[in-house]
């Protein structure tokens, strides 16, 4: 055995193996960067490295059999120092090498499921946070902007499924649109190392769009294409856009034989545009959910096979008895008898149509809260995180459930995840700010009320305000609430009156009309059990999770004394939330005591 690998060395046989070694990876790192500028398929790539490693025996077959020969006048010291350079040199080639294709998977995160698979995989670290910021429309009319804004989104939801690819600021983004970027200042905002900003135009059928992968750090462009094709086209170049992406990024896809980034293309391009009007409209909550509506009802009919269609009609099915909460009980039941059954029917559709599609399970999520089946969301929430972690729409939907069944630690640690993805987005921001009033963080929540432009933060600021025994300001709070919302002028009008002159017990309370979501007033003027009646009057009518998480105001400081009655007992019991406590464990302010009994404090 001495002899044979002396016979190899005098042969050179371990200088030529160290050789093609580094010359392969040089080959492989070359073909690596110019496979996604000419858009090279990846069966060339596959192939290229098929040959090299075909080549390697061959180089060491032929070898054995041509002796080399030392140069004359070298020395063997000479020739042992160009054999250990270049073993040197194949080794740190060989484990950079094996870093590239095993290390990533070798660390990346298993499943796992409930609320710890959902924060692990939230805030998994990784090197590449990728934003997409607003493409620019260029077509010279104003109305299209609807598309530019929507092949963002379709972009962004692309490349979210790249396995280890971090996707930040999907909303939060839209705040950079028409603005001198300056690249630097929008990664350290965004926490992000690369960015890719781009072009649309509409011409006819015909649609062009210019992208480019940008570092934050630098601003070296590290990828551009044009891409002018046929608006039929247009999911082709979604999907070529995100795979040249991850490929300059050097991410693997990490998808399943016949499994692609863009995957719900069953529909035809006048609808899609409708679709995409559709996103736009939902962006705007109330104002626009009735509109996209009417655009999506007909367009499912059209497109029976577009998943996500579906998912969006049952996102607006879902919010709509939100919008009927300031009527009569019958009102609102006759909202939640509608529209909820709707909402599961659609969502169910969606995920039957395509069942990796997170916002489906969101949506049917969503639906489940609202029915008081909070077992069920929470598993469905679960499988939208697994399959897109950094799904804000999940993230937000989730961190309410937990809010709403009084793990507010865990719901906090939840909404930080989202404001870290999300640093910009106003309702977001808003809703962090009221869990963290929940967990007694007045001191943050006040402020991050106060910065929330676009929202309507004075109820909760009067929930603070009050609590704190400051009523005058509390009353101010509920006088600038605007018109038009969930409450009437009526109602902030008593509201303000009542905690105005608190602690002073009102008079003939039994006369003091329902207070919606401004029920809480009642707590310091003599009648805390009133408190409940907003939460009942919802219940009554079927919708058991008020706006997502309104109920979640029942674990504050404040419902203390309220949380001892067994009117609240036997509220939480027909709203499901015992049910759910003893399959899931009992919150801080509950636990149970003998046979079927239990006390909250």
């Amino acid at each position: 055995m001495g002899n044979f690998f002396a016979e190899l060395k005098r042969r050179h046989i371990y200088r030529v193996a160290a050789a093609y070694a580094v010359v392969a990876w040089l080959l492989i790192q070359i073909i690596n960067n110019i496979a996604p500028i000419f858009e090279l398929p990846n069966y060339v790539a596959r192939a290229f490295v098929l040959l090299l490693a075909i080549g390697f025996p061959i180089a060491i077959i032929v070898a054995c059999m041509i002796e080399l020969k030392t140069a004359e006048g070298s020395s063997r010291a000479k020739a042992l120092t160009i054999d250990l350079a270049l073993a040197g040199i194949a080794v740190v080639v060989i484990a950079i090498f094996g870093y590239q294709q095993f290390g990533a998977r070798a660390t990346a995160p298993r499943p796992q499921a409930g609320v710890e698979a959902a924060s692990t995989a939230a805030a998994r670290p990784t090197g590449v946070s990728l934003v997409v910021l607003p493409f620019d429309n260029i077509s010279g009319d104003p109305t299209q902007e609807f598309f530019s804004n929507g092949m963002t989104e379709e972009i962004t939801a692309a490349l979210a499924k790249v396995p280890d690819l971090r996707i930040v600021a999907r909303s939060s983004a839209a705040q950079f649109k028409a603005q001198n970027r300056d690249i630097q200042s929008i990664g350290e905002q965004l926490h992000a190392t690369h960015f890719i900003e781009g072009s649309v135009r509409m011409a006819g059928t015909r649609v062009r769009i210019t992208a480019q992968l940008i570092k934050t750090d630098d601003g070296t462009h590290i990828w551009t294409e044009n891409y002018d094709r046929e608006l039929t086209d247009v999911f082709a170049i979604q999907e070529d856009i995100a795979t040249a992406i991850a490929s300059a990024l050097r991410m693997p896809l990490g998808l399943k034989p016949g499994e692609r980034l863009v995957s719900s293309r069953s529909i035809d391009a006048e609808s899609y545009q409708q679709y995409l009007r559709a996103k736009v409209l939902m962006r705007a909550r109330a104002a626009g959910v009735p509109q996209a509506t009417e655009i999506l009802e007909p367009l499912v009919e059209r497109n029976p096979d577009y998943a996500p269609a579906w998912a969006q009609l049952a996102t607006a099915y879902g919010s709509i008895p939100n919008y009927h909460r300031n009527g009569s009980i019958a009102e609102l039941r006759s909202a939640v008898d509608e529209f909820l059954p709707k909402g599961e029917t659609a969502s169910r559709r969606a995920i039957q149509l395509d069942t990796n599609l997170a916002d489906g399970y969101v949506a049917l999520g969503r639906v489940q809260i609202e029915r008081g089946k909070f077992l069920l969301s929470e598993e469905l929430f679960s499988k939208a995180l697994v399959l897109d972690a950094n799904n804000p729409d999940a993230l937000s939907q989730y961190s309410n459930l937990l809010a709403v069944v009084g793990r507010l630690k865990e719901a906090l640690a939840m909404k930080q995840q989202l404001l870290a993805l999300e640093p910009f987005v106003p309702a977001f921001n808003a809703d962090v700010a009221e869990v963290l009033l929940l967990n007694g963080q007045n001191d943050v929540a006040i402020p991050m009320l106060k910065e929330s432009s676009g929202t309507n933060p004075w109820p909760d600021l009067a929930v603070i305000y009050a609590a704190m025994g400051r009523y005058s300001e509390a009353a101010d709070a509920l006088q600038k609430i605007p018109p038009g919302g969930i409450v009437t002028p009526e109602m902030v009008s008593t509201a303000a009156r009542l905690i105005r002159a608190a602690p002073a017990e009102a008079a003939s309370p039994q006369n003091l009309p329902r207070l919606g979501r401004l029920s809480f007033v009642y707590l310091y003027v003599g009648v805390p059990n009133r408190a409940l009646e907003y939460f009942e009057d919802a219940a009554e009518a079927g919708f058991f999770a008020i706006a997502g998480s309104d109920n979640a105001f029942l674990w504050h400081p404040s419902y203390a004394p309220v949380r001892k009655t067994e009117r609240f007992k036997a509220f939480v019991r027909k709203d499901g939330l015992v049910d759910y406590w003893r399959a899931k464990g009992w919150p801080e302010f509950c636990h149970p005591t003998t046979g079927d009994d239990f006390v909250c404090s």
